[in-house]
């Protein structure tokens, strides 16, 4: 299933989308939280409850992409935690040894925009670089969770443009403030449950593009971390609730490495794709625009 937050006639809901449209959860079932990560921390939720609702749907009130605005597809996580260098190619292009252990920052919803919203460089910067990941959204709570027992806790997939303004990533030892500036990363634009990918989501391609052109591609399997490694690893520290998300880190190929560096400017179109999951699109303005 995939689902969304989504806004129709300035009203939010989740949506899931069928081959022929999108069905308004909260239209069928008004008790429903109006987003995905509300939905995900609801003691109720049903995905088999939800799959019903979908396939009986009549044709007639299903939306159309062009009806809806996308939100980011968790709007307000409890934590979008990040691996840093989890390619071993995007290591190499950043000067780093391959870690040992993740590389873990945070990134905040003020940051966030949704499928189809304009990202904004900001004024202060020019070194506005995309980094294109794909995100395992956890479904079940937990700590210290065993590695084998991992993927129980996944509630889906999705992906997220790490929008990254890499003069002010680099003035401190801490990536903090150049991954969160306002509406500088993407994430959605949909929930994919893991019934409809192999295991952890692996063996998928993953691409990023900037105005058609290749920048990024390599396959999920070639993470140093894979999923159940990071939720394992990353339980050990913390617990990880239902509407959490790790964001797998980005393969080689980001702007910032290339000769001559390449940053996204207004007018640009960065797309996220990974197969099976979907295609994440923005477009990027200038701050006041």
């Amino acid at each position: 299933m995939k689902l969304s937050s989504l806004y129709a006639n300035k009203e939010p809901f989740v949506g899931a989308r069928r081959a022929d449209g999108i069905v308004n959860l909260n239209a069928a079932i008004p008790s429903l939280p109006r987003d995905v990560g509300a939905l995900l921390r609801a003691p109720d939720y049903d995905l088999r409850r939800i799959a019903e609702v979908v396939e009986r749907t009549a044709a007639g009130s299903l939306l159309r992409p062009g009806d809806v605005t996308f939100r980011p597809v968790i709007p307000a996580p409890g934590k979008l935690l990040c691996l840093g260098l989890n390619y071993v190619e995007h290591a190499k292009e950043s000067a780093h040894q391959k870690p040992d252990y993740p590389v873990v920052f945070g990134r905040y919803p003020t940051s966030l925009v949704g499928h189809d919203e304009p990202l904004v460089l900001p004024s202060v910067s020019s070194h506005f670089d995309y980094e294109a990941e794909l995100v395992v959204v956890i479904g079940k709570t937990g700590r210290r969770i065993a590695r084998d027992r991992a993927l129980d806790h996944v509630a889906g997939y999705t992906l997220l443009n790490d929008g990254s303004i890499r003069d002010y990533q680099v003035r401190t030892a801490q990536w903090t403030i150049g991954k969160n500036f306002d509406a500088t990363g993407a994430l959605g634009p949909e929930l994919v449950t893991p019934d409809e990918l192999p295991p952890g989501a692996e063996g998928l391609v993953l691409r990023g593009t900037l105005n058609g052109a290749v920048m990024q591609e390599a396959n999920t399997s070639d993470m140093i971390f894979d999923v159940a490694d990071a939720i394992a690893i990353l339980s050990e520290a913390m617990t990880l609730e239902a509407g959490d998300m790790i964001a797998t880190g980005t393969p080689g190929g980001v702007g910032f490495a290339r000769k001559p560096p390449v940053y996204m400017k207004p007018g640009d179109v960065f797309e996220v794709h990974v197969e099976r999951v979907g295609t994440l699109r923005n477009r990027v303005v200038a701050e006041g625009d």
